[in-house]
């Protein structure tokens, strides 16, 4: 069974980013228990499962 992520582990992720607030890829990957680079992948083969936004350049 997965563990449950505490509202503090990832309030505490969330950093402020010309004026939005925003996690760090890194940061989610974390959360997730994976790689940084497994989170960039799932993002560019599956934009549409994430919400509009989600990625910031």
């Amino acid at each position: 069974m997965a563990d449950l992520v505490k509202f503090d582990e990832v309030d505490n992720k969330i950093i402020e980013l010309r004026n939005q607030k925003v996690i760090l890829d890194s940061d989610v990957a974390a959360l997730y228990g994976t790689e940084t680079r497994e989170i960039n992948k799932a993002v560019k083969n599956n934009p549409d499962k994430f919400p509009e936004g989600y990625i910031l350049l």
